[in-house]
């Protein structure tokens, strides 16, 4: 009987080492997500925002001083004055400024005028007399009635006559031109469009008074056409080499969010800004508003559309990042001989070293139990998958995008609860656990 209880005993601790050594030595179930291969277009673009533009915009001012009277008429609505959005034509009245003050200036130069041409006719008159005093002197001189000096008087009062009307009509001139300086002054006092558009800023009110000085006053804003708008882009100058003249350009704006526009690059200006030592350049995009969806001022969210590849293979850029995680002992939870987990980009994600070609990655496949890695070349990205090409890869073949332990690592009692554990990489189709 001792025999068989020390039997009992060895065997006991044998099962118990047993037990004890698989827990070591086996590594937590994992349950893997997959992603497909699909067949599909790859569109690489460069990401910015803008802002809406009109295409053109023009700044009324004023050109004279005083205060603002009254605001024109609405010409699509008479009874409303001219405000934000109301659309007008060349010529249309914007705003009158009080012009007592320049009716004033007016009836002066006109008065003034007057004057000068009352002026012209007096030394006209004087002239002429003095013309006649000439030509009788001189018939006086050839009877020898007069001296030679009272010849030569008269002759000078003649000429002297003759610089006076000329005095007199020069200031009439300058006088007719001071009265139509005033007549456009006064004409200043109506704010005229001088294009036809649609009114973005008013920026005075009735009482207003505005100064003209070195610059003029702004008083309204009026965009020329809406239907042709611009966006004026800001693009890192890591990006600003994928773009050229004619580029086509897709955006989205928050007002519209279900609506995609499209649009050309017009101009690509180098007048470079540098906010906290990054630098962005101002790329222009024309686009079409005909029909009116889009308003001036609003943020859009830009895609410069760099290449294309169409019909080819490609994966979730995930699927060339993720990397099987060490399992205990140093082998993979996935039963596959490499090491490390996660990181990296989509070109030459999972590589190891840093001597491997950029263009080439890798993808893992499951193999029963096991996990395979498959060199593929990589090609164009979108940002969110990438296109491939190599050995082993063909549409509707699955990959590996991510891993979740089912089980915690270590020892435990057989009678406990299992419990899952984290997982690495991103969503995908869920796969089979170890």
């Amino acid at each position: 009987m001792r025999r068989l209880g020390v039997l009992m005993l060895l065997g006991g601790l044998a099962a118990g080492a047993w037990w004890w050594f698989s827990q070591r030595t086996a590594g937590p179930a994992v349950e893997y997500r997959l992603a497909e291969v699909l067949r599909g277009d790859v569109l690489a673009v460069v990401a910015a925002t803008g802002t809406i533009e009109p295409e053109e915009l023009v700044d009324v001012g004023a050109q004279v001083a005083g205060r603002i009277q009254d605001l024109g008429r609405d010409p699509r609505e008479a009874t409303r004055s001219i405000d934000y959005g109301s659309q007008i034509e060349e010529g249309t009245v914007l705003a009158r400024i009080d012009d007592a003050l320049y009716a004033a200036q007016v009836e002066q130069a006109k008065a003034t005028v007057s004057r000068a041409r009352a002026d012209v006719e007096q030394q006209t008159i004087r002239m002429q007399q003095l013309e006649r005093e000439w030509n009788r002197a001189q018939e006086f001189r050839k009877r020898n009635s007069i001296s030679d000096a009272d010849l030569d008087l008269a002759r000078a009062n003649w000429q002297a006559a003759q610089a006076a009307v000329s005095v007199s009509q020069a200031s009439h001139e300058q006088a007719k031109a001071s009265l139509h300086q005033a007549e456009i002054n006064l004409g200043y006092c109506t704010i005229r469009s001088p294009v036809k558009g649609v009114i973005i800023d008013r920026r005075v009110n009735i009482g207003q008074t505005v100064v003209a000085s070195l610059n003029a006053p702004s008083l309204f804003l009026i965009a020329k056409d809406l239907g042709r708008l611009q966006v004026w882009a800001s693009v890192n100058e890591a990006d600003i080499g994928q773009i050229y003249l004619g580029q086509s350009v897709k955006f989205t704006v928050d007002a519209r969010p279900n609506e995609v526009f499209r649009g050309t690059v017009a101009q690509i200006r180098l007048n470079a800004t540098m906010t906290q030592n990054v630098v962005t350049y101002t790329v222009v995009v024309s686009t079409d508003n005909a029909d009116g969806r889009l308003l001036p001022y609003l943020t859009a969210s830009l895609q410069f559309e760099r290449e294309t590849r169409r019909d080819v293979l490609t994966v979730p850029n995930v699927a060339l990042r993720w990397q099987p995680r060490s399992g205990p002992g140093g082998g993979s939870a996935g039963g596959a001989a490499t090491g490390g987990s996660g990181g990296g980009n989509a070109r030459g994600a999972g590589q190891g070293g840093g001597g491997r070609d950029p263009s080439l990655g890798k993808v893992w496949v499951r193999e029963g139990e096991l996990l395979r890695a498959i060199e593929v070349k990589v090609g164009l990205t979108d940002g969110v998958v990438t296109e491939i090409e190599g050995d082993g890869i063909a549409e509707g073949v699955s990959v590996v995008v991510a891993d979740v332990l089912l089980e915690s690592t270590g020892p435990s009692s057989p009678f406990a609860p299992k419990t899952q554990g984290t997982g690495s990489g991103a969503g995908g189709t869920k796969g089979g656990s170890r």
